[in-house]
């Protein structure tokens, strides 16, 4: 996944406020040892005046001097470590301590990212999305099949509740497992409370676990982005609509609970569109048929949605409601 800059300056800036840090705590590291073993300063300012007298013999041409200035301060190092031993401190007390000994807090290894910058991209990612709450309950480890009977069967189709989420599901973790390789779009439509938020869930943590950004916004939300940056740009910027444009996955939740107009039939045309041509995905949910589709938003609308997104059909009783009724016995 490609991070926008302000998102790569935001890392960034972690790292050098770890080094400033690190570097900081090492000071008062000294200070402590300063007061308490007073002869370690004097070693360190001998060590010193020894690197600075040897190096201008170098300057000056004498072969001799780097051997001399190894020997020395290597005896010099030797007295400060066993002070430091003596007074029961760990030889490398002096020494500065990083977050990440692998890459020393720069984030990089010869020149490639470091697993710790792997790892702070996905927290990046996780804080932007506003899911990461909710998807430590809400993922393909905690979905169950349970809630779906074959015994009740869709008429639209001839499928039971329980085939169709195990399609559903099955179609879900082909798209996280091929994301990045194969460009695919989803629409999980249907009756009110059957897990299409939670399979969205599911969908958006294995992606931010493998560092793609997900943006999740519900339809209503969606829209008062796009009004706030076509009406008032004038007002502080809040949510940058590129972004909507141009993250790894877009969620569109509960499309088709919002105020539909011409403005939103339209904003909905251009977002999806622009997706599309961007080739980045997107995964819509509604509780809308196909035929509503159609009728409440545009044949154009529709005509993207139908050609470019994979659509799944889940029916079955409201989950909500059976927990609910599971709770009371």
């Amino acid at each position: 996944m490609a991070l926008t800059n302000s998102q790569y300056d935001q890392i960034m800036r972690v790292y050098e406020q770890r080094r400033l840090d690190n570097e900081h705590r090492r000071r008062r590291r000294y200070e402590e040892i300063y007061e308490e073993i007073p002869q370690i300063r004097e070693l360190e300012n001998e060590i010193s005046s020894l690197s600075l007298r040897e190096a201008r013999r170098l300057l000056g041409g004498d072969p001799s001097a780097l051997g001399s200035l190894r020997g020395e301060i290597r005896a010099l190092s030797e007295k400060k470590l066993a002070l430091l031993a003596e007074h029961g401190y760990p030889a490398d007390y002096l020494e500065l301590h990083y977050t990440c000994s692998d890459c020393r807090d720069t984030g990089y290894i010869d020149g490639r990212k470091c697993h710790c910058f792997r790892r702070a991209v996905i927290d990046l990612l996780y804080t932007q999305s506003g899911l990461q709450e909710i998807l430590e309950r809400e993922n393909f480890d905690t979905f169950s099949l349970d809630y779906y009977s074959p015994g009740h069967i869709d008429r639209l189709t001839g499928r039971s509740s329980r085939e169709a989420i195990e399609i559903a599901l099955k179609s879900c973790r082909e798209f996280t497992d091929t994301f990045g390789s194969e460009f695919r779009n989803l629409l999980l439509y249907g009756d009110t409370g059957v897990g299409k938020t939670f399979l969205s869930h599911c969908i958006a943590r294995e992606l931010l676990d493998k560092s793609f950004s997900v943006i999740y916004l519900t339809a209503a939300r969606l829209f008062d982005i796009f009004a706030q940056n076509t009406f008032h740009r004038d007002e502080e910027p809040g949510f940058d609509q590129d972004h909507i444009y141009g993250c790894d996955l877009l969620i569109i939740d509960d499309l088709g609970t919002e105020m539909s107009n011409s403005f939103t039939n339209s904003q909905l045309f251009i977002c999806l569109n622009e997706r599309i041509l961007r080739r980045k995905a997107t995964l819509i949910s509604t509780n809308l048929s196909l035929e509503d589709l159609k009728n409440v938003y545009s044949e154009r609308v529709f005509s993207r949605i139908t050609s470019a997104y994979t659509v799944l059909r889940i029916t079955g009783d409201d989950i909500r409601i059976q927990k609910k009724l599971m709770n009371r016995i």
